[in-house]
C-alpha cells in the first residue's frame, strides 16, 4: 500500500473513532433521562442539529490537516529515502537527500557517511580486479581490434544466428542491406537477415559430417554484390538445445564464424576477360578462314596472272591487320582488367613523400629534402610499386650522373596530384628520359620486369621530365588521381574510450528463444531506446515529428555506435516556442526526407527488439497517428521509463528524466536532442533493471504490469 492510501485509512479511523467517542458519551449522557428531560434534548438536538454537524466536519478537517502534516514530516521523507536508499545500492555515487524530522536528518547524514567509505572502498576493490584483469582485457581487445582491422568481413555467432562480433568491413558490406537504408548487421542481430539459413545450416552440416574445418558458399546481397562465405564452427559447447534449423552434426559448437570476401570485381573482371576471349575467338574465325582458303589458292594456283595475285594479296593483307587491330584492341582490354585488378589503396600524398625520402636515402645513400607539400592531398595508388619507381629514377641519376642531392614537391591540379623528384644542375636528352622509362628496374642488385611506365600507367597516371630553366633544375613528375580522402567504410560514431564495440562474447550463452515475449528476462532481451522531437505537444491537432534519435541495447550493453539519428521534414512551420527547446530551425530541416520515408528506415532498425523511451505515450502516439499515411506499424512490446520509475519510486515528487538520472546517478549531457535524450534514457534504463529485480520485477511481462498499475499511466495524448 503507497503512503497516500496509508494517510486516507488513517483519516478515515480518526473519524471513525471520534465519531464514535462523541456516539458513546452521547448514549451514556442520555440513557438516564426522564422523559420530560428526554423530549427537551431532542428539541434542542433539533434545533441544533446543524451546528453539530458542522463542529463534527470541522473536527474531521482538523484531525485530516494534522495528520497530513504529520505523513509529510515524519513518513513521506522515510518513504522517499528508503526509495533512494534502494538505488544507492545499486549506485553508490548517489546520495540520499536530508528532509523531515532532525532525527531522520541525522540518519541520513550518517547513511551518506556510509555510502562515501562503501564508494572508496568499491573503488580500491575495483582497481585491484581492473590491474588483475588488464592482461586477460588486453588479450581480447587486441583479438578484437585485429578482427576489425582485417580486410575480409569477419562476423561471429552463436548457435542460434545472433550476431556476438563483425568487424569494419563486415559492416561496410552489409550497409543499408536491410534494403531501408539501414544496416540489417549490429550485435545481437540475426544472421539470417544477411544470408538464406539453409545455406548456412547446410554449409555446418557439412562440416559436421566431413570432419572439415569450414565450408564455402557463395551468396548474392540485395545490392548485387557477390560474396564468397567461409563457415568454420566455433567448438567447446555443450551442444545441448540446439536449434531446430541446426543439424544434429554440428553437436559440440558454442558458435561459428563468416569471413567474407567481395569477389564482385574480380567476377567482374574474369568475366571481362572471358568475354574479351571470345569476342576475339569469334571475330577471329572468319578472317582465319579466308586467309588459309587465299594461302591454298596461292600454293595451288601458282600460274595465276599477276593481277590475280595482288589481289590474292590484298585479301590476305587487309585479314591479317584485321586480326591485328582485333588483337590489339584485345590486349587494350586485357590491360584495362589487370589494371582495374592492381591493388590501389587510397593515402595520404604526404606519407608518401617520406616513406621515398626514407628509402632513397637507404638505397642510395642520397640526402633527400621536402620542398612545398600539401599535406591535405590523398591519393589512390600502390605506394610500394611507386617507392620502387621514385627510387629507381633516383638511383640512375645517382650512379650515371652524380646527383647527390634531390628534393621532392606535392602539389595538386584539379582531379592530379603532382609528385616531383627534383635536382639540380644536369640536363638529359629526351631519349635518355625515355630509355630509363621503358627498361625493366633494377635497383640495389633487385630485378624487376615492370618499367617506370607499367607502374605508372597501372597507378592510373602519366610521367614526364621537365626542364625549368630559370632555377637551372629538373625534375621528374607524377601525375597521379586525387583520391576522395580517407575514412571509414561507412559513418561510424566516434569512440568513447579504445575499446573496440564491435563485439559481445556473453551472446554465446545460449538464450531461452523459445519462451514468450512476456516470459522473458529483462536482462535477456534487445532493446532500441528512442526519443523524438516535434514541433508541439499536440500530436492530434497537427504537431508532426521533425527529428527520431535511436540507440540499441544488446545484453545490458549500450551500442552508441548502433545508432540511428535523422531529421524529418514535417511540411509545416516551425512555432518559435519548439525551437527554443530544442534548437532545430527550419533551415536544418530543409531538403530533409519525409515522414513517409523515414519510418520504414527506423522500423527496420527497431527489427525484433523491446522499444524504451521516456513517456513512450507520447512519442508513440505520434507514431500510431502516421500508421493510416505510411503504412508503418511499430507493433513491438514498448517499456516507458517514466512508468518504470514511478513503479520503483512511487513517493518521489517528480519523473521527470532529469530527476530520475540525477537519482541513479546518471550523468545528462545532450538534453533536448532526439540522440542525446536517448542515450540518456537508455543509462537511466540500464540503471533501472537491477532495482526492478530487486522489486521481484524480472520478466518483459512483469515490467509492463507494473507500469499499467502506476496512477501516470492514465495519461493520454
Amino acid at each position: 500500500m503507497s503512503t497516500r492510501a496509508k494517510l486516507v485509512v488513517a483519516v478515515l479511523v480518526a473519524c471513525g473513532y471520534l465519531l464514535a467517542v462523541l456516539g458513546a458519551v452521547f448514549w451514556v449522557a442520555v440513557s438516564g433521562l426522564e422523559a420530560p428531560d428526554q423530549a427537551l434534548l431532542d428539541a434542542l438536538i433539533e434545533r441544533r442539529l446543524g451546528v453539530v454537524v458542522l463542529v463534527l466536519v470541522f473536527a474531521c478537517v482538523f484531525f485530516f490537516l494534522i495528520l497530513r502534516a504529520a505523513h509529510e514530516f515524519l513518513v513521506q521523507p522515510v518513504a522517499r529515502a528508503a526509495e533512494e536508499a534502494l538505488a544507492l545500492v545499486e549506485e553508490p555515487a548517489t546520495r540520499l537527500s536530508a528532509q523531515g524530522s532532525n532525527e531522520l536528518r541525522a540518519l541520513v547524514g550518517a547513511v551518506n557517511r556510509l555510502a562515501e567509505q562503501r564508494q572508496i572502498h568499491d573503488a580500491e576493490i575495483d582497481a585491484r580486479v581492473r590491474t588483475a584483469n588488464a592482461a586477460a582485457d588486453a588479450d581480447r581487445n587486441r583479438f578484437a581490434v585485429l578482427m576489425s582491422e582485417l580486410a575480409q568481413g569477419v562476423i561471429v555467432c552463436n548457435m542460434e544466428g545472433r550476431v556476438l562480433l563483425y568487424n569494419r568491413r563486415a559492416r561496410a558490406l552489409f550497409a543499408g542491406s536491410s534494403g531501408h537504408g539501414v544496416a540489417a548487421l549490429g550485435l545481437g542481430r540475426s544472421i539470417y537477415g544477411l544470408f538464406d539459413r539453409h545455406l548456412i545450416a547446410y554449409a555446418l552440416e557439412q562440416v559436421g559430417s566431413r570432419r572439415a574445418g569450414h565450408r564455402h558458399f557463395v551468396s548474392v546481397t540485395e545490392s548485387g554484390r557477390l560474396l564468397r562465405v567461409l563457415v568454420a564452427p566455433i567448438p567447446e559447447a555443450d551442444g545441448e538445445n540446439l536449434p531446430a534449423e541446426i543439424p544434429s552434426a554440428a553437436a559440440g559448437y558454442s558458435g561459428y564464424m563468416t569471413m567474407i570476401d567481395d569477389m564482385t570485381e574480380a567476377f567482374d573482371s574474369e568475366s571481362m576477360r572471358d568475354q574479351l576471349l571470345q569476342d576475339l575467338t569469334e571475330s577471329s574465325r572468319g578472317p582465319v578462314g579466308s586467309l588459309r582458303a587465299a594461302a591454298e589458292t596461292l600454293h595451288d594456283y601458282g600460274d595465276m596472272s599477276a593481277e590475280e595475285r595482288q589481289r590474292f594479296l590484298a585479301v590476305v593483307r587487309d585479314e591479317a591487320e584485321g586480326i591485328a587491330t582485333r588483337v590489339e584492341a584485345a590486349a587494350r582490354g586485357y590491360a584495362a582488367v589487370l589494371k582495374a585488378r592492381w591493388p590501389l589503396e587510397e593515402m595520404l600524398g604526404s606519407d608518401l613523400l617520406t616513406a621515398a625520402r626514407r628509402r632513397i636515402g637507404e638505397r642510395c645513400g642520397l640526402p633527400v629534402g621536402l620542398e612545398e607539400v600539401d599535406a591535405e592531398v590523398w591519393i589512390k595508388v600502390d605506394g610500394f610499386s611507386l617507392l620502387q619507381a621514385m627510387s629507381y629514377f633516383a638511383a640512375r641519376l645517382h650512379d650515371e650522373y652524380q646527383i647527390r642531392d634531390l628534393r621532392l614537391r606535392l602539389t595538386r591540379d584539379g582531379a592530379m596530384a603532382h609528385i616531383d623528384l627534383i635536382w639540380s644542375g644536369v640536363f638529359m636528352s629526351t631519349e635518355t628520359v625515355m630509355t630509363w622509362e621503358l627498361d625493366p628496374m633494377t635497383l640495389a642488385g633487385e630485378s624487376s620486369p615492370l618499367t617506370v611506365r607499367d607502374i605508372v600507367e597501372r597507378n592510373g597516371g602519366e610521367v614526364w621530365f621537365q626542364r625549368d630553366h630559370a632555377a637551372h633544375r629538373a625534375y621528374f613528375r607524377f601525375l597521379l588521381p586525387v583520391a576522395s580522402g580517407q575514412g571509414p567504410l561507412e559513418p561510424i560514431a566516434p569512440r568513447v574510450d579504445s575499446r573496440p564495440e564491435f563485439y559481445d562474447f556473453d551472446l554465446f550463452r545460449h538464450e531461452e528463444a523459445d519462451l514468450a515475449l512476456d516470459d522473458r528476462l529483462l536482462a535477456q532481451l534487445s532493446y532500441t531506446v528512442f526519443d523524438t522531437e516535434t514541433t508541439g505537444l499536440n500530436p492530434s491537432e497537427g504537431d508532426e515529428i521533425i527529428q527520431i534519435g535511436a540507440v540499441r541495447i544488446v545484453n545490458r550493453r549500450l551500442l552508441r555506435n548502433e545508432a540511428f539519428e535523422q531529421l524529418v521534414d514535417p511540411r509545416r512551420g516551425l512555432p518559435p516556442a519548439s525551437v527554443k527547446v530544442h534548437g532545430i530551425t527550419a533551415d536544418m530541416l530543409a531538403g530533409q526526407p519525409p515522414i513517409g520515408r523515414v519510418l520504414p528506415i527506423f522500423r527496420a532498425f527497431v527489427a525484433d527488439t523491446v522499444l524504451v523511451a521516456h513517456n513512450a505515450a507520447f512519442d508513440m502516439r505520434f507514431l500510431e497517428l502516421k500508421e493510416a499515411a505510411t503504412g508503418v506499424r511499430f507493433d513491438r512490446p514498448v517499456l516507458d521509463t517514466f512508468l518504470l520509475s514511478a513503479a520503483l519510486f512511487p513517493n518521489q515528487e517528480t519523473h521527470r528524466l532529469e530527476a530520475i538520472a540525477e537519482r541513479l546517478g546518471v550523468s545528462v549531457m545532450g538534453r533536448h536532442t532526439a540522440v542525446g535524450d536517448a542515450i540518456v534514457t537508455a543509462e537511466v534504463f540500464l540503471k533501472m533493471l537491477p532495482l526492478l529485480a530487486e522489486k521481484g520485477i524480472r520478466t518483459l511481462g512483469e515490467a509492463r504490469a507494473a507500469s499499467e498499475k502506476t496512477f501516470h499511466a492514465r495519461i493520454s495524448y
